[in-house]
């Protein structure tokens, strides 16, 4: 049986049949985000977009879509080329239904595939970019566990590479049961230097061959406590089972 194409999907690739570098921006724009944080956020947003359409190839192969968890789950903004992303001005009420986000982001990547694979077009392997500054709130724990499942089963198939990024008051031990990555902790309100880097990130991905394993730039916007340790892992290790040794642990 001949799968029939959607005409809207034919006439995208025919415009552009560039590999597809996709990324969805999973926000957290519940009443705790309100104020300088979503403000901040929103200008961040901005700055993913204007400096990734400076480079030619990224802004014809980065997709984004934006997906927003508060007491309701929205796609704010489906998938689109950097070059024709206008990021959206997002507004903080609510709970945060993040198991919600989680399973909405999958569900839209998994869609895009379906068209990339229907149109013959490559594709790189999804990024989720979840930010947020609390813990699932207003769902049950079975809806977390389900949402904590898929995503570990889509990470173990390389279905998808999901970073979580905690906003100060974020629980960082709730984060780390949900999502398999170790949760990054934002310097601030450092959502310029987070985007930056994310844009970086992404143009080194959509310039190299799919399926290449790509060095990431540093990672300047997180919390340098946390990057103090991950860098001094074997120090601080030694350090302890000294301490212990003298007091007699």
């Amino acid at each position: 049986m001949v799968t029939k194409v959607p005409l809207e999907d034919v006439v995208e690739i025919a415009d552009n049949p560039e590999p597809r570098c996709p990324c969805v921006l999973l926000l957290d724009t519940s009443n705790s985000m309100a104020g300088d944080r979503l403000a901040t956020l929103n200008a961040g947003m901005q700055t993913l977009r204007d400096d990734l359409v400076k480079d030619a190839v990224s802004a014809r192969r980065v997709e984004v879509a934006v997906v927003t968890f508060s007491s309701q789950v929205l796609v704010v903004q489906d998938f689109v080329t950097v070059n024709k992303f206008h990021p959206p001005v997002l507004t903080a009420s609510g709970n945060t239904h993040m198991a919600g986000g989680i399973e909405r982001a999958l569900n839209l990547i998994d869609a895009r595939k379906k068209v990339y694979r229907r149109t013959g077009v490559t594709y790189y392997r999804p990024w989720v970019f979840m930010i947020t500054d609390g813990q699932p709130e207003g769902e049950s724990k079975a809806a977390v566990e389900r949402a904590a499942q898929r995503l570990r089963a889509a990470e173990e198939a390389k279905a998808v590479a999901f970073f979580a990024v905690a906003v100060e008051g974020a629980d960082m031990r709730r984060l780390s049961e949900i999502v398999v990555r170790t949760p990054l902790e934002l310097e601030g309100l450092d959502f310029q230097g987070l985007f930056l880097w994310l844009s970086a990130s992404m143009q080194s991905v959509s310039k190299s061959q799919p399926g290449d394993k790509v060095v990431l730039p540093p990672m300047g916007w997180i919390k340098r406590i946390a990057l103090f340790i991950k860098e001094n892992e074997d120090e601080i290790r030694t350090g302890i089972r000294i301490t212990k040794a003298v007091l007699g642990y």
